[in-house]
């Protein structure tokens, strides 16, 4: 496990992380992380769109959601999961926070919740919503002395949960998985024709256990990369970046951003913060 310790004039903060049990990783896009901001000003961040579910595990104070753009929409969450986003969301959280993030992949959560995923869908729940029992495992991680522990009880919690729930359909793993692996280039079509499977077919039953359409979550893929790409970028330009990624031009790209994101890739960039967010 890795635990970084950061601190400026203005704040202080840590970061642990530590991969997850073997068992757990085909239900997780990376390591299980803890956050802890231990003094300084609030956070205000502005989550973008990926392909995956973000499951918080809060054990500070709450965290104020809104989705950006929508007068009247924050209100405040203790624990809670989003489902797929195609919008960008706004999350504030106060002058200390501390708490777990897990990003499941949107099958892992489809297990783990046992509901369909596009009832999800631009949505952001109270964790006690979906999993009713899960007030325990959060009254515990408060307890817990170390992240260490910490780690150990979410485990176990998953584990739990995961072998008592209905395997994923071997069908929408594979299509889910083909897109992945190509960045979302793979063609609908073809991975209708691959399964013996109509169009229509395809599309209902992918956003049954994935949260959206085929096209819909490609396009997510798309915007996840071109995000990292532009992160790490040491040059070549937006339109290098927009090319590798499939967009027809980087006008087309800089619409994705627009309507994703709510902000420019320039800016997105600019503003992204180690934990993933950008500062709104």
């Amino acid at each position: 496990m890795q635990v970084a310790r950061y601190e400026t004039e203005a704040a202080a903060w840590e970061v642990a992380r530590r991969p997850a049990l073997n068992a757990l990783q085909p239900y997780l896009l990376s390591n299980l992380e803890g956050w802890a901001h231990l003094h300084g000003g609030g956070t205000r961040l502005r989550e973008v769109p990926f392909p995956g579910v973000p499951l918080i595990l809060n054990l500070g104070p709450p965290w104020n959601i809104e989705n950006d753009g929508v007068p009247g929409s924050k209100r405040p969450h203790d624990s809670f999961l989003a489902g797929l986003h195609t919008t960008p969301t706004v999350v504030e959280g106060g002058d200390s926070y501390a708490c777990i993030e897990l990003r499941l992949t949107p099958l892992g959560a489809r297990r783990l919740l046992g509901r369909p995923m596009h009832e999800l869908t631009n949505r952001t729940l109270d964790l006690e919503e979906l999993l009713p029992r899960v007030g325990d495992v959060t009254g515990r991680l408060r307890e817990a002395s170390s992240w260490s522990e910490r780690f150990d009880l979410v485990e176990s919690f998953l584990v739990r949960r995961l072998a008592d729930s209905a395997p994923t359909s071997p069908a929408i793993e594979w299509s889910w998985g083909r897109l992945r692996l190509s960045h979302g280039r793979a063609p609908i079509a073809a991975l209708a024709n691959e399964l013996g499977w109509s169009h229509r077919r395809l599309i209902a039953r992918f956003r049954e256990h994935v949260g959206l359409t085929p096209k819909a979550f490609a396009r997510v893929i798309r915007f996840d990369r071109a995000v990292g790409l532009l992160g790490r970028a040491a040059g070549g330009g937006l339109a290098a970046v927009a090319y590798d990624c499939g967009y027809f031009d980087q006008a087309h790209m800089n619409r994705d951003f627009r309507e994703l994101a709510g902000t420019t890739p320039a800016l997105l960039v600019a503003r992204r913060t180690e934990g993933g967010g950008v500062a709104a």
